[in-house]
């Protein structure tokens, strides 16, 4: 391997701050939804130093996925979450990941986050979402949720935004543009929303609360 996790560590703590970084890596962040949004999301908090990341999705690695996810042409057809637990480890070799290839549903979330401080949504899907927010707000009240609203078509990227619900729940997006009513879903607009998600959850790791 070519940098030791010590190595890893100063490198990040020489720009985060050694308490700061130590906060990331003493994390858990689970991921719900490893599509635009989540594999984004993941990445970016893998190059942050985050301790422990779990990935949840059912789906595989299809050609319509490249435009804007995580994944490269030799992973196609490969479960996503073993396919983007590969991707984090080339990045982040010394994160604990751990790839549930599963359909997160109304019988099973519970089982799945119960060990997770922070929760991020990204699925595509107003159903999906609604279940896991409204599972994740009454089972898990002690829990961080950050989830998504609105980053399809090729509007501005300026609309995306990240707004404070609750104590403990966080909102990304533009609010508006449904992925299945507004055409389009385009790469910087989606990563833009992802990392909106990313930033959120890095700034509740530090502390800072504020939307």
């Amino acid at each position: 391997m070519g940098i030791s996790r010590q190595e890893l560590h100063d490198a990040l703590a020489s720009r985060h701050g050694e308490a700061l970084q130590a906060r990331f890596e003493a994390a858990a962040v689970a991921i719900c939804g490893l599509g635009g949004l989540g594999s984004n999301i993941a990445v970016c908090l893998a190059r942050a130093g985050v301790g422990r990341l779990h990935l949840i999705d059912f789906d595989t690695v299809e050609p319509t996925n490249l435009n804007r996810q995580q994944y490269a042409v030799s992973q196609l057809g490969r479960p996503k979450a073993l396919a983007l637990r590969e991707t984090l480890l080339a990045i982040a070799p010394y994160c604990e990941i751990r790839a549930d290839n599963v359909r997160i549903s109304q019988d099973n979330f519970a089982s799945l986050l119960e060990d997770d401080s922070i929760i991020c949504e990204a699925f595509d899907g107003a159903e999906q979402k609604a279940m896991l927010v409204n599972g994740i707000l009454e089972r898990f009240p002690e829990k961080y949720l950050v989830a998504a609203s609105g980053m399809a078509g090729i509007g501005s990227a300026n609309a995306i935004k990240t707004r404070r619900i609750t104590e403990r729940f966080y909102l990304c997006g533009d609010g508006q543009s449904d992925v299945f009513a507004v055409p389009g879903l385009f790469a910087p607009r989606v990563m833009a929303c992802a990392a909106h998600q990313a930033q959120t959850v890095l700034r509740i790791l530090a502390g800072e609360l504020d939307a």
